[in-house]
């Protein structure tokens, strides 16, 4: 079993995901899909029941973690799906089941130069890739790096007392930073910056700039690149670990549905980012609705438009982004799992979607603080003065942003990314999934006979997965083909289009028909005795065979 009550370093992460590879060689398999910025290997985990049959013959399930360098939860999350599905098989029917007939691919860390540099002894946090963007020299502009000054090991806060500053001590719990009332006040004011020291200091300002490390890869995805330029890169996939996944995924037509794993926030979002709901097919947002219910039922995560709930300014929305590119483009339901909500934690109440905007109110804020003082109390650091290169006396103390509330302390890890396993393989399961029920030959000659398949779509969704796919003509048809016999007056090889799935009983009234079915019809000539072979492929609703004796 993989750790996952803890965040892996980039060594032990990749010794761990070989080491389960080699414990279930029938059921894993770890492989390098390219190189990040500073090369190191992507790892990814394909993991499927090989006795029934190859990786890419079965609809799958595509999970990635940890774009963002601190967002190490994601990473811990799609470790422990590895772990429940390794586990899991032979011994609960559900994911024996789940790997006996469909794939997962899993990446579990997407960003490992990030990530590394957010893990290391003195930290330092980057949005996304640690490749110098937009100036490749990687000059930086002057103002304040955010860095550990007083080498505690995490990046907090600083606390400058400043007269016009627009912070004040809140009264009832003097460590907790408030804003300033509008008509000002005779309390002491601050003003605060980040932890870390200032580049060419004027002696009066303090810039915020982006570090020179400025991309972020969730926006370099081909899905409406560019409508939103900052951190998107030189040109879509322009960055080495995004054109290793989008090559991955193209790669593997099987895939029908996507995850990616992020933090925070304790929510399941899903597109459009760029889109009202008036844009999407009503039936794709109907079975967003009934696949995100079962998350919600999981782990109380609700699930939110990004557009619609997350964009604050609809006119600058955030484009690029992974879960976009998969339903336009892949044409799968996708998902970006936003983990871990510290204000539900301290209150049992979920944050509402202002707080990615506005952040947590001053009574929220100080409810986290006494959860934290109760539960993990070396997560908020005393005020302590400290002696500022450029900025002189000031004081170092407040939140560990790392692990509280981008990511939970660590004795709240395993809970939080538990029942997300099940949701990844609840997904699997509702992807179509090709089967021959029936397959039987007549005799109608001396040497001629009558090979009739019955073939079905045995899954909850469509063979096209998205009504979006299928207005698009995004998915390749249903084909049958038979050998070992001689075909009279057609072809061996036949299109037979997409077949709906359970899903559509919802809209059937009472008289379902068929339309999951289709009937493959033959007529062939061979000698008595003989046996044919029919192969049913479907690039998403897997491959299926039958064999079928001339008596």
């Amino acid at each position: 079993m993989i750790t996952v009550d803890r965040f892996l370093r980039y060594e032990e992460l990749t010794s761990s995901l070989h080491e389960v590879a080699a414990a279930y060689p029938n059921l894993v398999a770890v492989s390098s899909i390219g190189n990040s910025h500073e090369g190191r290997d992507i790892w990814l985990t394909t993991i499927t029941d090989s006795a029934t049959g190859p990786h890419d013959e079965k609809p799958a399930q595509w999970i990635d973690a940890n774009i963002h360098s601190v967002e190490l939860t994601a990473s811990a999350s799609a470790l422990n799906l590895i772990n429940r599905l390794t586990a899991g098989f032979g011994e609960d029917p559900i994911v024996t089941t789940a790997l006996r007939t469909r794939t997962f691919y899993i990446v579990a860390r997407v960003n490992p130069d990030g990530a590394e540099w957010a893990m290391a002894d003195s930290p330092r946090f980057r949005r996304s890739s640690v490749r110098a963007w937009p100036w490749s020299d990687a000059h930086r502009s002057p103002g304040l790096d955010r860095m550990d000054l007083d080498g505690d090991g995490a990046i907090r806060t600083m606390r400058i007392v400043d007269p016009n500053g627009g912070w004040v001590c809140n009264p009832e719990e003097p460590r907790q930073m408030i804003l300033a009332p509008i008509d000002g006040t005779d309390a002491q004011r601050y003003r605060l910056l980040d932890e870390g020291v200032v580049q060419d200091y004027d002696g009066f300002t303090v810039p915020t700039p982006r570090p020179p490390q400025g991309l972020d890869m969730n926006r370099n995805y081909p899905a409406g690149w560019g409508t939103n330029v900052t951190g998107s890169g030189d040109y879509p996939g322009s960055e080495p670990e995004i054109a290793a996944l989008l090559k991955a995924m193209r790669a593997r037509p099987n895939i029908c549905g996507f995850n990616a794993y992020h933090t925070s926030g304790g929510i399941l979002l899903r597109p459009s980012s760029t889109k009202p709901d008036s844009a999407l097919a009503p039936l794709d947002l109907w079975t967003y609705g009934q696949l995100g219910k079962r998350c919600t039922e999981l782990s109380s995560y609700p699930v939110h438009s990004v557009f619609e709930d997350f964009t604050w300014d609809k006119s600058d929305t955030m484009a690029g982004a992974s879960d976009d590119w998969a339903f336009e483009h892949l044409g799968v339901y996708s998902w970006t799992t936003e983990y871990w909500d510290l204000i539900h934690a301290a209150t049992g109440e979920r944050s509402s979607t202002d707080i990615w905007f506005l952040g947590p109110t001053a009574a929220q804020e100080l409810a986290c603080l006494r959860w934290i003082d109760t539960n993990h109390p070396d997560h908020y650091a005393p005020w302590t003065p400290f002696e500022h290169p450029q900025l002189g006396p000031l004081e170092i103390g407040g939140w560990d942003w790392l692990y509280t509330w981008t990511n939970p302390p660590l004795p709240c890890l395993a809970a939080e990314i538990a029942p997300h396993a099940d949701f990844a393989i609840f997904q699997a399961l509702a992807s179509p999934a090709i089967e021959i029920l029936q397959a039987k030959a007549t005799r109608i000659g001396e040497d001629a006979w009558l090979v009739e398949t019955g073939i079905a779509n045995t899954g909850w969704l469509p063979t096209t997965v998205t009504e979006h796919a299928r207005k698009q003509h995004l998915v390749l048809p249903l084909v049958a083909e038979i050998t070992g016999a001689d075909v009279v007056g057609g072809t061996a090889r036949r299109e037979l289009g997409q077949l709906s799935g359970r899903s559509a009983l919802q809209f059937s009234g009472t008289s379902d028909g068929t339309p999951d079915r289709v009937l493959a019809r033959w007529t062939v000539r061979a000698t008595p005795g003989t046996s044919v072979d029919v192969t049913a492929r479907h690039p998403r609703g897997g491959v299926a065979m039958a064999t079928i004796e001339l008596v």
